[in-house]
């Protein structure tokens, strides 16, 4: 403990610093993030069928008036969940010929404490929808990171220098993730 003390305060104090992000409340002026960069959201009550568009460095998000939180949460989430879903494929078809192999599926899914996971059975990927809020390239990381797992399940020397040969910056995009973590 004693040689390590140094690294518990440094690590006490970084956790200490953290504030938690407050709960969106889903209304017109919080700043909501898409593959990296901040927008404003705009909330407009409109009839007729509830989307999500940019428009002039805004986020509009079309509800019906009376919209809970719940229902502007879900609408959104979807709407992360299409644009996630439409870049999937270009870069699986991308990376799957350098990493030298084929995923069965590749999915989206809320989750709470990983950014990706792996079936190397069933040669299945899930990527966290928070991805979405992130850059392009923090995205192609993890992408990346779980289609290694393919060739190597666990995190070991092994692993990373398949990371280290496809993708050489990766720890850069790891640190990215790690600085605005989870809950």
């Amino acid at each position: 403990v004693t040689s390590k003390l140094d690294w518990i305060k440094q690590s006490r104090d970084r956790i200490t610093q953290r504030t938690r992000k407050p709960q969106l409340q889903m209304v017109s002026g919080e700043t909501h993030s898409f593959l990296g960069e901040s927008y404003h959201l705009d909330v407009i009550t409109s009839p007729g069928r509830s989307r999500v568009c940019l428009e002039n460095g805004a986020m509009c998000l079309f509800v019906p008036e009376g919209s809970d939180l719940l229902f502007r949460t879900r609408i959104l989430d979807n709407w992360y969940r299409r644009q996630l879903m439409e870049r999937i494929p270009q870069l699986l078809q991308k990376w799957q010929p350098v990493v030298g192999v084929q995923v069965s599926e590749c999915r989206v899914k809320k989750m709470k404490t990983r950014w990706g996971s792996c079936n190397v059975v069933a040669k299945r990927i899930w990527l966290n929808l928070e991805l979405a809020k992130r850059s392009l390239a923090s995205l192609e990381y993890v992408l990346v990171h779980e289609l290694v797992h393919l060739h190597e399940r666990r995190h070991n020397d092994r692993f990373y220098a398949f990371l280290d040969q496809f993708l050489p910056q990766w720890r850069r995009f790891r640190a990215e993730l790690r600085e605005n973590a989870l809950k």
